[in-house]
């Protein structure tokens, strides 16, 4: 594996100007939409330089990226979570994965409203519909807002409503009011964990208050977030992955990683879905303590001494500090944080909201390139490469991830609203 250290920048080769632009019209296979762009070549990484344009540009790629991959990968019931090592990884609906992939259609479906993808968006919805009750995982966020969420919001459909609001049920099923948040992995030792993670599923909370019009939705929702800033952060608004509650104290017995490299450590993407999330949160609540607490961990992100030149963080900020550890690059974190940071530049004055979206873009054009965008038929299809699922367990490193993929898809189609 390349050592990241040595990786080649390849933003300078974009913005070097040797480069004249060229007109290409990308046809679309199975699309209605076709549209031309100034200087598309992902190839050669030769990008339009207008921000909206690029956005329009790489969306159209990955449009013909993932044609590729709907038809190699049929079976909604058989969804693939990851590529590594030439071996694409299969799960059932039961993964908390499971919800990435038809967020990604649906996410093509909104830049070019074809109804190809449109039905390719709901066949692979519907797969999930029995996730409404899943009592197996805290995740279920993740499985039906990104599904069903997405769907309900682009197509207004009224049958999708009662899959969140029983999906919320089903999640408050997991809350403990004792101590104000919700209960994460039903395996291991642990007493009470909750991981950074669980920020990503108070969004089914929000969205459930809203179709049903029930409170405690919400207020379990604020509960989590007050509770989780309180106890997971450090005074840097480094955030730790897992905190171990007491049920009897309601008090934390430990905190601990699970996927960075140390208890102490900041794991890249677990800062990420703090930085998401508290963004998330403030859009529903309009509360600053949570725009202020996301803001805090986005000026921790962006002025860390190990943050890459290209903003494609490794999979922990500490991994350069020690030797011992390679230094592997997680795509997953850098899509999830630009974003996260897209959103955020809405909320804050003019001139943090061109510090963010210029972080966001260059994020999104670091990805964009060959060394992080798989070209036509590599990686089983999947759109982004050199991502980190879980280095501690030596498991999905160097990978293409169906999450990374939908963050990427996502912050491109805000960038388009820009």
């Amino acid at each position: 594996m390349k050592n990241p250290r040595k990786i080649k920048n390849n933003i300078d080769k974009r913005t070097s100007g040797k480069l004249l632009p060229v007109l290409v019209a990308l046809a679309l296979s199975g699309c209605a939409h076709a549209a031309k762009q100034e200087g598309v070549d992902a190839a050669q990484n030769i990008w339009p330089e207008n921000d909206v344009q690029f956005c329009h540009a790489a969306l159209d790629n990955a449009t013909l990226q993932l044609d590729d991959f709907r038809k190699a990968y049929t079976n909604p019931k058989e969804i693939p979570s990851s590529f590594t090592n030439g071996e694409v990884k299969l799960i059932t609906p039961f993964g908390w994965t499971s919800g990435f992939v038809a967020g990604n259609f649906w996410y093509i479906y909104e830049h070019n409203q074809d109804k190809t993808w449109l039905a390719t968006a709901t066949k692979w919805t519907h797969a999930l519909e029995d996730m409404q009750f899943n009592r197996k995982t805290h995740d279920i966020g993740f499985i039906m807002n990104n599904s069903y969420g997405n769907g309900m919001r682009l197509t207004d459909n009224s049958d999708y409503k009662p899959m969140i609001v029983n999906s919320a049920r089903t999640l408050m099923e997991r809350f403990n009011p004792n101590i104000g948040v919700t209960y994460s992995w039903s395996w291991g030792t642990w007493e009470f964990p909750v991981i950074i993670d669980n920020m990503m599923n108070l969004e089914l909370l929000f969205e459930a208050s809203k179709i049903s019009g029930d409170q405690r939705f919400y207020d379990a929702a604020v509960s989590h977030a007050t509770v989780t800033m309180k106890h997971h952060f450090r005074e840097d608004y480094s955030s730790y992955h897992l905190v171990n509650y007491s049920r009897e104290s309601g008090l934390p017995i430990a905190k601990q990683t699970s996927q960075g490299i140390a208890d102490d450590s900041s794991w890249s993407r677990g800062q990420a879905w703090g930085a998401y999330g508290y963004t998330m949160v403030y859009r529903y609540t309009q509360d600053k303590k949570f725009l202020n607490h996301a803001q805090n961990i986005v000026n921790y992100l962006l002025t860390h001494k190990n943050m890459p030149e290209d903003l494609v963080p490794y999979f922990d900020y500490d991994a350069p500090d020690d030797a011992s550890i390679v230094n592997y690059k997680d795509s997953s974190a850098a899509s999830l944080l630009a974003s996260a940071l897209l959103e955020l530049a809405q909320y804050v004055d003019d001139q943090k909201a061109q510090e963010y979206r210029q972080a966001a873009m260059k994020m999104l054009r670091s990805l964009s390139s060959p060394e992080y965008l798989a070209g036509k038929g590599e990686s089983g299809h999947f759109l982004l490469k050199q991502a980190t699922g879980n280095y501690p367990k030596d498991s999905e490193l160097n990978a293409s991830l169906n999450y990374g993929d939908y963050y990427y898809l996502e912050a491109l189609n805000r960038c388009k609203k820009l």
